[in-house]
């Protein structure tokens, strides 16, 4: 069974409440999609490393970033359909999306064709308002915002 761990940024926006760090899958398959090709910052890793290690690592090598210190806030796991579990953290903490250098990753594109190209792990990253980032988040993942919102009341 395959397990990511990512970390949700959060901010407190002026009269706006609270808003989320999302990032835009990249590749061939999101390219036109906006519901649901949004995710936690997130990447998978191995049983013998702890997923809080994991969750800064791959922040780090999805956005080109160092992860933000702060109080880290479990939100838990949750199941994707593709069966995948993910365990997140909260951090509040500002960012500003144009300052991203996104990992990239291979694939043979188009398929079957012999061609390996590059794309970018997440090719765009924003922030949205929680009734927003549901609209667009990996269904599984908008147990994240809940349990932050629950948190921050």
């Amino acid at each position: 069974m395959k397990r990511s761990a990512g970390l949700l940024l959060f901010r407190r926006g002026a009269g706006l409440g609270i808003e989320v760090l999302l990032g835009h899958m990249g590749g061939p398959f999101y390219a036109r999609r906006d519901a649901g090709a949004w995710t936690v910052p997130k990447g998978e890793y191995e049983p013998d490393e702890a997923a809080w290690d994991a969750a800064r690592r791959e922040f780090q090598e999805e956005l080109g970033l160092p992860p933000p210190d702060g109080e880290a806030v479990p939100l838990g796991e949750v199941r994707q359909t593709n069966g995948k579990i993910v365990t997140a953290w909260a951090v509040e903490a500002d960012l500003d999306p144009a300052t991203i250098s996104p990992g990239t990753f291979l694939m043979e594109w188009p398929p079957k064709s012999g061609q390996t190209r590059e794309f970018p792990e997440l090719d765009r990253v924003a922030w949205f308002g929680l009734d927003g980032a549901r609209a667009v988040i990996v269904k599984a993942q908008a147990a994240f915002l809940d349990r932050l919102a629950e948190h921050s009341l």
